[in-house]
């Protein structure tokens, strides 16, 4: 996992620009359920008004709302309106209180409002619904002010009549003797008493016959104003109370209607209001949407460059880095190996980046947006979000426990396909010949069913994931509206609120979806970070010195071995042993000896395809070891046992190691090399195309090029690894021959199987058992190496023994 994160580290400057487009998508994302939630809300619901409390009312109805409202708070509510006479701005005829400006701006003052006038406008709106309850409650009042007007004047009769009886008990004995002595006196002051009182009596019922007709037909607010201020505050607390448990949701919708209400008497277009509002959050709707798609689509095109990068930054590493493998490299990773590790598991690295910088970085932003917005949208329901990550985590947990495995076995299988295909490709003309076809489809499919077998169990997981997750996305949503309907029908929600609340789930349960999804690639991605970083973090056995030497311009081409040994890397012993030597420039110095002596091995250490144990090679006095490898490279001319040549045509690999040579230069190297007859033979000559591997022209043609190619590089020191085994006996002899005229000035080694190739060198190395038996010519070597004696007794006639005892090989052979 730390690799992945090591190879993404290099583009830190990109991912940032990713992170920043990745929050504006994610802003627009999640703001997308908020503006859904407003449309059915406000939109719908509420007649497009999302005012707490109405920028303009009639004064008629601001006396209505203000009977509700406490003395303080009723002046609070007066200095935040400005009342208008004339030049209301409004199709009204009457006063209108306008909100200030002032007021509008500031946010605690509206807050402040809005507390003030939630519970009255509440009243006002359920009061003028004319509801059985507002009646009944209207009928309950005119009754009870009925029955204190009637008490009060029953109670103001029975005073008038106590004052005269009152008045009659104050009457002294002068006066009661006076009208004792006078009956018609008193009687006339009684019928006088008797008319005032009735006189009075009757201006009393009169007049609560009239207050009685105006409590008749006076509506529910004028019965309010009747009240006295005193009793109508007990009366407004008792309302609050009862109102108290009421959800604040209800409070404000009641609110709404009424503001819509009070619109209408102002004769404002509401239907204008809600269109305007509906069209206007739905702009801001297609906006976002707009802006979330070119994120999206921005983010897409970056991650993927970025992905791109990688793998490209990757497969050039590897590439590099496996092109300065020594053979001992090669040998720990096979062929087959580093090609999967440079195509398949650079791919799946790729393909990991692209998805952790789309999704993996998007998934945690929307993740915590979602829970942030559901906690503004209803928190008695943010047990659902829990509940759901719990779940999905299970089946993550449950998918990591059982896929996890395999995964680690994937590209090991991969490998194991490559290996088997490529062999049996390589080699299918032998297979072919000794009829073992259906041993190797047998080899084939087992590899190819192994594969499968581990593919299919990684899909079905994933098929398995994906029902679950749908599964358990249904189940949250029916779970939301199950719940959210309740809170509806108590007046806790509404319902674009459950709406939101839904959609948020979405997005945080499909961030977690995506994660999800991200755990299955990962951990094969990780596996081949794992295989990638081995190659890349592979130690190299050969290396440039700190400070290269330089090598003269003039280069002789001395080519010496001193005391030189050599052990492959693990072995437990040495392959040569004590090989000292000295290749001159204008001569000829073959390696001869038996299979398995170590000529090749020799010969591969002067390329420093390996470095030697022990000892020293040096180039003109050099050490080989203090040049660079290019420059030591660019002076030799290496012709390897097995002919290499590589897809294009024949002039391109005849000047594959002198690319700005002239055509005169390849026709030369192809004229020494005696590839110009069969060149000539073909219709585009030098245009002619070689196929992959040469595969398309015989052993000893792919010889003769791969000659060619070594002599058109005009080198200091040509090495000829076993290069002439595929040629006759005829072309071998005219190509030494016409070889020996352009080497004449440079080291020659020659490695050889046959003696012929090699009767006319000027040195001859004869190798035995990693040793040297014997250094010389043809001449001496028969004389006094029997290991020579031995290799030419088994290929040369006694006739041509002899004269190579006596020195007439030359005449012989030429």
């Amino acid at each position: 996992m730390k690799k992945l994160f090591k190879y993404m580290g290099m583009y830190w400057k990109a991912m940032i620009a990713i992170l920043a487009v990745l929050v504006v998508q994610a802003y627009c994302d999640l703001s997308l359920p908020a503006y859904t939630s407003d449309i059915v809300n406000v939109g719908i619901q509420q007649g497009g008004i999302d005012e707490s409390i109405p920028d303009a009312i009639a004064q008629k109805d601001m006396d209505k709302l203000l009977l509700f409202v406490s003395s303080d708070d009723a002046e609070t509510v007066k200095d935040a309106y400005e009342l208008k006479d004339k030049d209301t701005g409004y199709d009204y005829d009457g006063a209108v209180y306008v909100l200030k400006d002032k007021t509008a701006e500031d946010e605690k003052l509206m807050e402040k409002l809005s507390d003030i006038l939630g519970k009255p406008m509440l009243f006002v709106s359920g009061i003028d619904s004319g509801s059985d309850t507002t009646k009944k409650m209207e009928n309950s009042m005119k009754e009870n002010m009925k029955s204190a007007i009637q008490e009060q004047a029953d109670q103001k009769m029975e005073e008038a009549k106590q004052q005269m009886a009152d008045a009659q008990n104050q009457m002294t004995d002068e006066q009661k003797a006076a009208l004792a002595a006078n009956p018609e006196l008193a009687d006339q002051m009684m019928e006088q008493q008797q008319q005032a009182a009735e006189q009075m009596q009757k201006e009393a019922q009169e007049k609560i016959d009239e207050q009685l007709k105006k409590i008749d037909k006076a509506d529910i607010f004028e019965l309010f104003e009747l009240v006295p201020d005193e009793q109508r505050a007990q009366i407004v607390d008792k309302m609050s109370e009862q109102m108290d448990d009421m959800p604040e949701t209800m409070v404000e919708q009641a609110a709404t209607l009424y503001i819509k209400e009070v619109y209408g008497n102002l004769n404002i277009d509401t239907a204008h209001l809600q269109s305007s509002y509906i069209l206007g959050t739905g702009g801001k709707m297609l906006a976002l949407a707009l802006l979330g798609m070119i994120a999206s689509v921005l983010v897409g095109f970056m991650a993927s460059r970025v992905g791109a990068t990688a793998g490209r930054d990757l497969r050039g590493r590897v590439f590099r880095k496996v092109v300065g493998f020594s053979n001992n490299e090669f040998d720990h990773f096979s062929t087959a190996s580093l090609i999967t590790r440079s195509t398949n598991d650079i791919q799946q690295i790729q393909m990991l980046v692209v998805m952790l910088l789309r999704m993996v970085l998007y998934a945690p932003i929307m993740a915590v947006g979602g829970i942030y917005k559901v906690f503004q949208t209803n928190v008695s329901m943010s047990w659902i979000i829990g509940l759901a990550v719990l779940l999905i985590g299970l089946v993550i947990l449950v998918l990591f426990t059982v896929a996890m495995p395999k995964f680690k076995i994937l590209q090991k299988l991969v490998d194991k396909l490559n290996l088997v295909t490529r062999e049996i490709l390589t080699g299918l003309s032998v297979i072919r010949a000794f009829s073992t076809e259906k041993h190797e489809e047998e080899r084939f499919d087992k590899a190819n069913i192994d594969l499968t077998k581990t593919n299919l169990f990684v899909n079905r997981a994933m098929t398995f994931m994906m029902p679950v997750m749908m599964v358990i996305m249904n189940g949250i949503s029916v779970l939301i509206v199950w719940t959210g309907a309740h809170g509806i029908s108590d007046g806790q929600m509404q319902v674009g609120d459950m709406m939101a609340f839904i959609q948020y789930t979405m997005q945080i349960i499909f961030s977690f979806l995506m994660l999800c999804m991200i755990s299955i690639m990962l951990p094969r991605a990780a596996v081949s970070a794992e295989r990638v970083d081995e190659v890349l973090t592979s130690k190299t056995m050969i290396h440039d010195p700190k400070e290269p030497e330089k090598l003269p311009d003039d280069l002789d081409g001395v080519l010496k071995f001193d005391h030189v040994s050599f052990r492959y890397p693990g072995a437990s012993e040495d392959v040569l042993r004590n090989i000292t030597f000295e290749a001159r420039p204008g001569e000829t110095t073959a390696i001869i000896g038996s299979t398995g002596s170590g000529k090749s091995t020799l010969v591969n250490l002067i390329p420093r395809f390996y470095d030697v144990t022990e000892g020293e090679i040096t180039l003109d006095g050099i050490d080989i070891r203090n040049i660079s490898q290019h420059e030591l490279r660019e002076k030799l001319g290496y012709v390897p046992q097995k002919g290499v040549l590589f897809s294009g045509d024949i002039a391109s690999n005849i000047m594959f190691g002198n690319p700005d040579g002239s055509d005169a230069e390849m026709e030369e190297a192809a004229e020494i090399a005696q590839a110009t007859e069969f060149i000539d033979a073909k219709p585009k000559k030098y245009n002619s195309t070689i196929a992959q591997g040469g595969s398309n022209v015989s052993g000893g043609q792919k010889q003769r090029l791969s000659i060619a190619r070594a002599i058109a590089k005009h080198p200091n020191l040509f090495i000829f690894d076993d290069s002439f085994s595929a040629l006759d006996y005829k072309t071998d002899v005219s190509l030494r021959r016409a070889l020996k005229e352009k080497t004449a000035n440079s080291t020659v080694l020659i490695v050889a199987q046959r003696i012929s190739t090699i009767l006319h060198a000027e040195q001859i190395i004869v190798l035995d058992d990693g040793e040297v038996a014997g250094i010389g010519t043809h001449r001496e070597l028969l004389k006094k190496c029997e290991v020579y004696q031995q290799i030419a007794a088994s290929q040369l006639s006694e006739a041509e023994l002899k004269e190579g005892l006596e020195g007439k090989e030359e005449s012989s052979h030429e």
